[in-house]
């Protein structure tokens, strides 16, 4: 069932890090919500990413230091409205989905609302990385009891909560130290599923699309855990 509160207007800005996504920023763009802000940050894009960007709309932050958390933090401190979006700048993610997760967290229902993915098809998320994100979910649930079962690539919360927090990993262990400190902060988490879709042709994950990639965030979340 959609929340009808979803429909209306709220504060929040959409931070899109994003490295070498020229080709996914109008399809992403095509469905963002009206009234949303969306501030994309160029974490050392060669493509045009932050051209493509600014004729969408969006502002354009540079963030030099090479990370995903890099470029989220970056984003987050230059965000003006109470709540801050994250979602990747790939077109797997649909932004329509944001409008109810940040109506969750606008009512004060739960603190982070966030985007539990499911996959639209084989081979649109490689096996050896849900499993890993399956198995970190799992040890967040079974060590502190918050109830997640994703480690949010979409997610919604408010800005000065999330600075609260003083997340310092700057690279792919952003999204697991969030985890762990919004459980011992004792945040509530809402989960809604979205669809999780095929990246846009022509891009690559920095993530899982390469055996280096894999064992850079494998190192990260070790990090973080160690």
């Amino acid at each position: 069932m959609h929340d009808p509160l979803a429909r209306e207007p709220l504060a929040c800005t959409v931070v899109i890090p994003c490295r070498d996504e020229a080709l996914a920023l109008p399809g992403v763009f095509s469905t963002m919500p009206d009234g949303m802000d969306v501030i994309v940050v160029d974490n050392g894009s060669a493509d045009g990413t932050a051209e493509i960007a600014r004729s969408l709309g969006a502002e354009v932050v540079y963030e030099d230091v090479a990370g995903y958390g890099a470029a989220v933090h970056a984003g987050i401190l230059a965000a003006t409205a109470p709540l801050v979006a994250v979602i990747d700048g790939d077109g797997s993610m649909d932004p329509a989905d944001l409008p109810e997760l940040a109506s969750v967290v606008s009512r004060g229902t739960a603190t982070m609302a966030i985007g539990r993915r499911r996959p639209e098809g084989n081979g649109v998320w490689p096996w050896h990385a849900r499993a890993g994100t399956a198995v970190l979910a799992w040890w967040i649930r079974r060590s502190s009891g918050f109830g997640v079962h994703d480690l949010a690539p979409m997610r919604v919360c408010r800005r000065d909560d999330l600075l609260a927090l003083d997340i310092t990993d700057r690279r792919f262990g952003y999204p697991l130290e969030l985890m762990i400190k919004a459980s011992r902060a004792g945040w509530t988490v809402h989960e809604r599923d979205i669809v999780y879709r095929r990246r846009a042709r022509g891009t690559k994950s920095k993530v899982s699309g390469t055996l280096l990639g894999t064992w850079r965030t494998i190192a990260d979340f070790a990090r973080v855990l160690a």
